[in-house]
């Protein structure tokens, strides 16, 4: 198991690359904003389990695999990418919302599942994983799988910390948007095009 000094050194390194918007956080700004902060929270939730599957699969070794295989890495990539455009699109051609505060256009569970699915499906991820934890894996102790664990569930931990700052603070943006009566709007064409958009740019993904 890693020593404090690592685990804190690696904490304050996770906080700050998190802390940089990436598909993860632009999907839990779009939930937030649109349906709210439980429903951006629970999409949250979604995302931190993705990325604790990531660190399972780079403890058992199958990230070395998805690295190693283009085709993997693309059927994952494409699975990914065709999942975002789908969501994009039925947002973008659902009928509009009544201007509600309290009404949201999902459920927690909904947003949970696309949540897990968007990050689960993020082949970047786990490429991501394999360079940045190894950093901090001291090779002179047994059990590298275990110190990569205990790094990675702590990667997680401060993943719930950033992102859900991310949700509280978009979550607050919805309020003005109910007044202005826009959320409509944003519910439907701003985050479907949010969702298309991320779902281009996930499928131009590459190995690196």
């Amino acid at each position: 198991m890693p020593d404090l000094n690592s685990l804190i050194s690696f904490a304050i390194a996770s906080l700050a690359l998190l802390v940089i918007p990436g598909p993860a956080v632009l999907y839990v700004i779009n939930r937030s904003v649109s349906d709210g902060r439980s429903i951006g929270y629970a999409g949250v939730l979604g995302i931190e389990l993705g990325t604790f599957m990531h660190v399972l699969a780079a403890t058992a070794g199958l990230s070395a695999i998805l690295a190693a295989s283009p085709s993997a890495f693309n059927a994952v990539k494409y699975s990914g990418a065709v999942y975002l455009v789908f969501i994009g699109l039925r947002t973008l051609t659902r009928r509009p919302a009544i201007i509600d505060a309290s009404a949201s256009s999902m459920t927690k569970a909904q947003a949970f599942r696309q949540g897990f699915i968007i990050n689960t499906l993020n082949p970047k991820v786990a490429l991501f994983f394999l360079s940045f934890l190894p950093q901090f894996i001291d090779q002179d102790k047994s059990s590298n799988a275990l110190q990569a664990l205990t790094l990675g569930t702590v990667f997680v931990i401060c993943g719930f910390f950033t992102d859900g700052i991310y949700s509280l603070t978009a979550s607050s943006l919805r309020e003005v948007l109910v007044k202005g009566k826009t959320l409509p709007f944003v519910q439907r064409y701003v985050a479907g095009v949010v969702f298309v958009v991320l779902g281009l740019v996930a499928s131009l993904a590459k190995i690196s």
